[in-house]
């Protein structure tokens, strides 16, 4: 008698069924639980929209529901007319697209020579960037607010962008992907006569978009609604950002709910559209990162 045919003699009757069971149970446990995380980070983002369309008292009357008793725009109008929200856009998407952009090109020069090159001190250089992931940016603000003032780039975009323009999560990400690579095809490329920043032009970036996307919808999103570097390098209205203008706006003229809830709902559509334009990259790319 087999193995197989002894484990069928053996087996109880009620054991398939009750196996079915606990992993019916399991996989409606694991929907209960995606449900509840969906809900949690899905309600707070209804609850914005719903009081920037509420009227005062409305608000004051219900604080917790989330969609309005009464609807008014006026929050949305307070926003377009009491600022200048174009200008603050336009400084926004300069400030977060250009230095996303940057920062991506730079991140990847630097994994690509971090993962493929081979050199001395390869090893070394590497744990230093990876040490500077442990220092805070805000502690390096004085010095590179100076800086920037000696140079006299206060109130400019490069003053904004340049200092932005690197990160050490960047380098490692890339250069993690860049490593899962077979090194195969830059030995048939050095036998075809490229040279390495061919190499890296035409044949790994291409090899790397999810992780290229993954990467921008990242930075992207954190420079979009970066609050304190904008706030420090510029002081003038015309150079502010979306985050830093919609908080000075609420302490110069009160706290009007409805408008600050209408300026954060405007300011968080552009991330929605990354996301969703990146989304097919962005898992693969989260999912291939740091495998060797």
């Amino acid at each position: 008698m087999t193995s197989e045919t002894l484990a069928r003699v053996e087996a109880p009757a009620w054991l398939p069924g009750t196996l079915k069971i606990f992993k019916n149970i399991i996989r409606y446990a694991s929907w209960g639980v995606l449900i509840l995380a969906a809900a949690a980070t899905v309600l707070p983002f209804v609850w914005m929209i719903g009081v920037s369309l509420r009227t005062p008292a409305d608000l004051y009357a219900d604080p917790a529901r989330l969609w309005p008793g009464e609807w008014s725009v006026a929050g949305f109008h307070a926003v377009l007319t009491q600022l200048p929200f174009a200008r603050l856009a336009f400084n926004t998407f300069v400030f977060a697209g250009g230095t996303t952009i940057l920062l991506v090109f730079l991140d990847s020069l630097a994994g690509y020579a971090l993962a493929r090159l081979k050199f001395r001190g390869r090893q070394a250089i590497f744990i230093v960037i990876l040490a500077t992931l442990m220092v805070p940016f805000q502690v390096t603000i004085i010095p590179v607010f100076l800086t920037l003032f000696d140079l006299g780039w206060l109130n400019t975009f490069q003053g904004l962008i340049i200092p932005r323009a690197t990160s050490a999560l960047g380098i490692f990400m890339l250069r993690q992907f860049f490593r899962t690579l077979p090194a195969e095809l830059d030995d048939a490329a050095h036998i075809d006569g490229a040279n390495s920043f061919q190499i890296y032009w035409r044949i790994v970036l291409p090899l790397a978009k999810p992780a290229l996307a993954s990467l921008f919808v990242i930075q992207f999103m954190a420079l979009w609604n970066d609050f304190l570097w904008p706030l420090v390098v510029s002081s003038t209205l015309d150079m502010r950002t979306l985050p830093s203008a919609l908080t000075l706006f609420s302490s110069q003229s009160g706290v009007d709910h409805a408008a600050l809830m209408a300026g954060a709902a405007i300011s968080l559509a552009p991330l929605a559209v990354a996301f969703l334009v990146a989304q097919r990259f962005f898992v693969q790319g989260i999912a291939t990162t740091g495998l060797k």
